[in-house]
């Protein structure tokens, strides 16, 4: 199953958080893209988030929030580690 907008915006929402700290969450305003609102209802109604306007990660949350941000690092570094080897086996 491909990525959908949807999915998208909800991804580009759980990468906003800041995984150092479990104190630390976020506010989307009444006056955000309506993309952003939507996807920060639906992670809530997921489980994802605590409340429906942001609020902090659920343990779900946080789980999904660093798998996200894995891949976001991983698709945009210069070598990926699979590279890396495969070019120490050349």
């Amino acid at each position: 199953m491909p990525y959908t907008p949807d999915l998208v915006h909800e991804l580009n929402t759980l990468i906003r958080f800041d995984l150092e700290t479990s104190q630390q969450g976020i506010k989307v305003h009444k006056n955000a893209d309506p993309d952003v609102i939507a996807a920060t209802q639906r992670l809530h109604a997921k489980g994802l988030l605590t409340l429906v306007d942001g609020g902090y990660l659920t343990g779900l949350g946080r789980d999904a929030a660093e798998h996200a941000q894995a891949v976001l690092t991983i698709l945009t570094s210069s070598t990926s580690p699979a590279a890396a080897a495969q070019k120490d086996f050349a």
